[in-house]
């Protein structure tokens, strides 16, 4: 039996806390990407009509991938490839064999659709309950899972994930934020899975309840679903004593569980390389970059059944880095924006995470915010809206404090805004993702 095809048999046994692709070199993941990767362009080739007339119009076919630096040569696939063949457009197995569908919300026309076969489902619980093992979680934990449930993959991606790895679920959702407080008290779970943002909205309850956040009985928090900073991460682990991880994933790749930072280092996302492979490429040019070099996150799934995704752009930008605590697994940078979450101020390119770096450094930032961009005259403005702490506000001279804060954002960004600062609870408390950026702009620019 080869190495690769020993990997691959071995993939689920668990030894030394590790499973067999965690502790394979990176020859050896190399070896076995080859050869599911493969697999998976002849795949798609075959039972996606879509993917082969690309391939077609581009001129390449399955036998001109010989090496990993192939890929290259293959389309890119962008969500309006998934838009315009809604909704089964790129399955690749008969409807009798999808297990499970998810989805995108929809909201900004057709929604995004994926499916399942029953092994994908598998293939996924695997992935997630190796993500909550390098983030510390352990067999006999309880897990409080606040992501979303239904469509959305969150919710029952981590789901079977945590019960994947033994642990007890408490299937909660999003919402209801005292009784999250309440429930959490009361069953005292080890650990929580939730978007960084909602994350704050519990604190928020804790703080209502009179109860002290460090005093819960959580010590690990999986936080994904959105981009957010190391200064959040930081403010969340000072206020809860828990240890903070990212989780990154999306539905178009799988859903919760493509990367994952472990407990011991993070230093960023080990991508487990052995079920999709990263490359990333210059948003402008398509152009593939080497490692270490910023640029947009494009994804390939290399053992997927019903839903293939060949070269998929996800917009997250980032850099991919040589592995660390699972050295045969390459890492990605901390995503701390997208493409087409950059707002661009005269000339300047501004994430949403910059500008809440710079207000968890202040004292009296609860972390709530939201961009608004409007274009009162002839040019664009941006106003920070910024929530202040309940025990800040009655004494905090807002005028001098928003001036310092856009006088620092100017200082650090080279941007010009304006500030407001909101009451505790001025701003709409998101459940899932948080709505970052508001563009009331003219429509007709």
């Amino acid at each position: 039996m080869t190495t690769a095809s020993h990997i691959a048999a071995t993939a689920g046994t668990i030894r030394d806390g590790l499973d067999e692709a965690e502790r394979a070199s990176r020859d050896q993941i190399q070896a076995l990407q080859l050869k599911r990767l493969a697999w998976s362009i002849r795949h798609a080739y075959d039972n996606v009509a879509h993917f082969r007339q690309r391939c077609a119009a581009m001129d390449v076919h399955p036998d001109d991938l010989r090496q990993l630096s192939d890929l290259q040569r293959f389309p890119l696939t962008v969500k309006t490839d998934l838009r315009d063949t809604y909704p089964f457009g790129l399955f690749a197995v008969p409807r009798e064999r999808i297990a499970r569908l998810h989805g995108s919300s929809g909201t900004t026309g057709k929604p995004v659709v994926v499916g399942y076969t029953a092994r994908d489902l598998d293939m996924w619980a695997d992935v997630v309950a190796r993500s909550l093992r390098a983030a510390g979680v352990r067999p006999g934990m309880m897990v409080h899972n606040a992501y979303g449930y239904g469509l959305f993959t969150g919710g029952l991606g981590a789901h079977y994930g945590a019960e994947r790895l033994g642990c007890a679920v408490v299937p909660v959702s999003g919402g209801m934020t005292e009784r999250q407080v309440q429930l959490i008290q009361d069953f005292r779970p080890d650990a929580i899975m939730v978007t960084p943002s909602y994350m704050l909205a519990l604190l928020d309850g804790f703080i209502k309840a009179g109860i002290d956040p460090r005093q819960s009985s959580l010590r690990f928090g999986i936080f994904g679903a959105e981009p957010w900073s190391n200064a959040l991460r930081v403010e969340i682990e000072k206020t809860f004593g828990l240890d903070a991880t990212d989780i990154y994933g999306l539905s178009e790749v799988i859903g919760p569980g493509v990367a994952q930072e472990c407990v011991e280092t993070k230093d960023g996302l080990h991508i487990w390389e052995d079920h999709f492979y990263p490359e990333v490429i210059d948003p402008q040019t398509g152009a593939v970059l080497p490692d270490g070099e910023l640029g947009e996150l494009v994804f390939t799934s290399l053992t997927k059944e019903a839903f293939p995704i060949i070269r998929y752009r996800t917009r997250d930008l980032t850099r991919l880095l040589p592995g660390t605590a699972r050295p045969g697994m390459r890492r990605m940078e901390k995503v701390t924006g997208r493409s087409d979450d950059m707002v661009i101020l005269r000339g300047v390119n501004v994430f949403p995470t910059q500008i809440e770096e710079l207000l968890l450094e202040t004292s009296w930032s609860s972390g709530h915010y939201q961009l608004e961009l409007t274009r009162p005259g002839r040019m664009d403005e941006l106003t920070v809206h910024a929530e202040v702490r309940v025990e800040e506000f009655p004494s905090l001279d807002t005028e001098r404090v928003a001036q310092e804060l856009a006088r620092r954002i100017k200082a650090n960004l080279g941007v010009s805004t304006h500030v407001a600062l909101l009451a505790p609870g001025g701003l709409e408390r998101s459940l899932g993702k948080a709505r970052r950026v508001v563009d009331n702009r003219p429509k007709d620019r």
